[in-house]
């Protein structure tokens, strides 16, 4: 795994707890019923593993995440919402399952941080039984798209597409799932693409207030200071930036995604 570069601040919590099996992976959900046995990597605050384990009960699923305290996120969510689930820390690249333990393997914004994708998409295929799915969604940022244009968000993207890059990720991943896909030995990946647009006044101060806050106050921000890539005045600007896009009655922002279903 890679540093992971968004960290784990309120703010950032709070933009992945958004996150529902219905907003960011309707591509899958035709393909489950009950019964299945679904391993979830990288669940972080556990919205969504508590929607497909609602899916595939009663089976229970397995959450996998890469650090004891992001798995503790993951658990808060689900005992929250009453179900139980198998929990495990492991490392996408060498997971800590027998080959062909799951009938469904799901990976959302995953591959985008970690450091060898296609290694890890063979991870995800071994595991996966012959006739089961393995299902990944990851966003594209050079493919993000806003209006009205602002100099400012052009730097988050610049400044971000930056740190990514420096922690061995790829921010662009989404246009690259089909080719990794292809490469991890899939025979027949179907590849698809989504998004997820703001354009209401609550779903700009959700997006652009968030990302106000994230740019000045998370682990991407103190990242970018630290490599010299900016000073905390710069991202100041750029917080305002998000500020002006959020109030204005014309901003839309739509966020791309490639998505991957494939058969092993």
């Amino acid at each position: 795994m890679t540093s992971y570069t968004h960290g784990h601040a309120e703010p950032v919590l709070r933009s992945h707890r958004w996150r529902t099996a219905e907003n960011s992976a309707a591509y899958l959900l035709p393909h489950l019923r009950p019964g299945l046995r679904l391993l979830d990597v990288g669940s972080g605050p556990g919205t969504i593993t508590a929607d497909l384990a609602a899916l595939v009960a009663p089976a229970e699923v397995t959450a996998l995440e890469a650090t004891a305290e992001a798995l503790g996120l993951t658990a808060a969510e689900l005992r929250r919402r009453g179900i139980r689930a198998d929990l495990v820390v492991g490392d996408v690249h060498d997971l800590p399952f027998r080959d062909d333990a799951f009938d469904v393997v799901h990976a959302h914004q995953v591959l985008q941080h970690v450091a060898d994708p296609v290694a890890a998409l063979r991870e995800l295929r071994r595991v996966c039984r012959p006739g089961g799915l393995v299902a990944v969604r990851d966003a594209d940022y050079a493919g993000f798209t806003w209006w009205p244009r602002d100099p400012g968000i052009d730097t988050w993207l610049r400044l971000y597409d930056a740190a990514a890059r420096a922690n061995g990720g790829e921010p662009d991943a989404g246009r690259r799932l089909l080719g990794w896909a292809r490469a991890a030995g899939f025979p027949d990946p179907v590849a698809t693409a989504s998004t997820w647009c703001f354009a209401t006044p609550e779903d700009r101060e959700y997006w652009g207030g968030m990302w106000a806050e994230r740019i000045v106050g998370s682990a991407l921000a103190d990242q970018l200071v630290a490599e010299g890539r900016c000073t905390r005045a710069d991202l100041a600007d750029v917080a305002a930036a998000w500020r002006r896009w959020t109030a204005d009655p014309d901003g839309w922002f739509v966020v791309l995604h490639g998505e991957v279903l494939a058969h092993p």
